[in-house]
């Protein structure tokens, strides 16, 4: 387990790209070709691109820029792509990316519930790991939106806070416990094409997506997914059948929560963390609306 990327609320490494240690400065030289000293000026010219792009009020600090670097491999053509994507998605479902008030009550009930719990601990390769309770919510009660909105709250977060998962990618388990009729009519194929374009859009790598607690139906809803996936990312998506346990075999349990057969924290414990840590940065979600394409 490497040590240093354990906790996801690391403020010292809080939007730099250098502060890497040798081994993930080797790890990113070698397999996604970010190169010293040269890496400054490409994310020097990337930033210039943006500050230059009429239509796009971009982030332009150095991690910000590094995350989609990284995620493109240092191709510069295929960072720019990204980034355009990145902020074309939010621009066209701002009922997922405006109005980000954690205090909001529908917000609130959803931090509650825990719909989006990034682990506080990496595997064993450094890969952040992500718990989405996609059917914890009441659909007569919850819009679909709202969901999506506290949802990309905590990945924004998490991926702002955790450099390692810019180097590293990241392992997304699907917890489907309570899945029912009401949560597929709320995903209809419109809707999973803009949430499949917008993590798609995202700059941190899906190494696999793990479906758990899943019955045999959830198949139609994943093969829609699939639809609108690239082909790399849909073969890397995988029903456990049965109680999941199959999962303890890909993952530590020492990294999972109790209710994935894990021994390390419980559910209650993750998302009273992620709520806390919403809830102290409302002002960032505020000044984070400020990024987005030019009307």
């Amino acid at each position: 387990m490497r040590d240093d990327a354990n906790n996801i609320n690391n403020k010292a490494q809080l939007h730099t790209c250098g502060e890497l240690t040798p081994e993930q400065s080797k790890y990113a030289a070698e397999h996604l070709n970010e190169i010293l000293p040269g890496r400054d000026q490409v994310i020097e010219d990337v930033r210039q691109w943006l500050l230059s792009c009429d239509d796009i009020n971009a982030r332009t600090d150095d991690f910000f820029i590094a995350r989609f670097l990284r995620g493109c491999k240092y191709n510069v053509d295929k960072t720019k792509k990204k980034l355009r994507n990145y902020y074309v998605q939010r621009s066209l479902s701002p009922e997922w990316f405006a109005n980000r008030d954690p205090f909001l009550p529908e917000i609130q009930e959803l931090l509650n519930l825990g719909v989006f719990l990034p682990l506080r601990k990496v595997d064993d390769q450094g890969r952040m790991v992500i718990v989405i309770r996609a059917c914890i919510h009441n659909p007569v009660k919850h819009k679909q939106a709202d969901v999506f909105k506290t949802s990309m709250m905590i990945l924004d977060l998490a991926m702002r806070d955790h450099v390692t998962s810019s180097l590293y990618g990241l392992i997304v388990i699907h917890d489907m416990k309570g899945v029912h009729f009401g949560h597929a009519l709320q995903m209809t194929p419109g809707v999973i094409k803009r949430l499949v374009h917008t993590w798609q859009g995202y700059p941190n790598r899906l190494n696999s997506l793990d479906y758990v607690n899943a019955p045999t139906h959830v198949n139609v809803i994943l093969s829609v997914f699939k639809r609108f996936m690239s082909k790399k990312l849909g073969e890397r998506m995988h029903v456990h059948p049965g109680d999941g346990k199959s999962l303890l075999q890909k993952l530590s349990p020492d990294l999972l929560p109790k209710e994935l057969g894990g021994n390390d924290s419980d559910y209650a414990t993750l998302k009273s963390y992620w709520k806390q840590q919403v809830e102290e940065n409302k002002q960032w979600f505020v000044e984070d609306e400020n990024y987005k394409l030019k009307t």
